[in-house]
């Protein structure tokens, strides 16, 4: 699977899902162990050893530095991991969120753009709502496929009006830099 340039590919949802949600669960129970430890080594090396009943520690900064270092190093983890063949649709499908977030956040003007049949503005939404239709089916977010699925339908007949043959496979992410 080419995962290099941002196109729509196809993604075994059993896999993902397995993967993805293994991937949560040890960043979960890592951070967990990494903060403890963290925060621990923290109050022994810099923290105030006695503890008086009924009264705060004062050692609350040293626990939170103590999360942002585990997170830190999860974090780590998981950004040295993303091109192993373990994260490959992980990372795809975080990457094409990614993208579909600097689309949405230019969509006004693409749709405006889209409206005065603009071919880079069609290209981009036949994109866009086709990504979000795979990412809908391989999240289960079934509520709002049927309408990324009208939207999509709506771009395509005015595709097929223009007499175009645009598909996602011909959108570029520096047909952005337009908008």
């Amino acid at each position: 699977m080419e995962i290099e340039k941002m196109m729509l590919v196809e993604v075994d949802k059993a896999r993902y899902r397995q993967h993805l949600n293994r991937v949560i669960a040890v960043f979960i129970a890592s951070l967990a162990l990494l903060s403890l430890v963290s925060g621990q080594l923290l109050i022994a090396l810099f923290g105030n050893q006695e503890v008086v009943s009924g009264e705060s520690t004062g050692n609350l900064h040293l626990n939170f530095f103590g999360v942002l270092i585990g997170f830190g190093i999860c974090a780590l983890g998981l950004y040295q991991q993303r091109h192993k063949a373990y994260f490959r649709e992980i990372y795809y499908v975080s990457r094409l969120k990614a993208l579909q977030n600097r689309i949405y956040r230019k969509f006004k003007q693409i749709k405006q753009a889209g409206e005065r049949n603009d071919i880079d503005a069609l290209t981009i939404q036949v994109f866009y709502f086709s990504s979000q239709k795979l990412v809908y089916l391989l999240d289960d977010n079934t509520l709002t496929l049927s309408q990324v699925d009208k939207e999509l339908e709506a771009v395509k007949a005015r595709i097929a009006e223009l007499g175009l043959n645009i598909g996602p496979e011909d959108f570029d992410e520096s047909l952005l830099k337009k908008f």
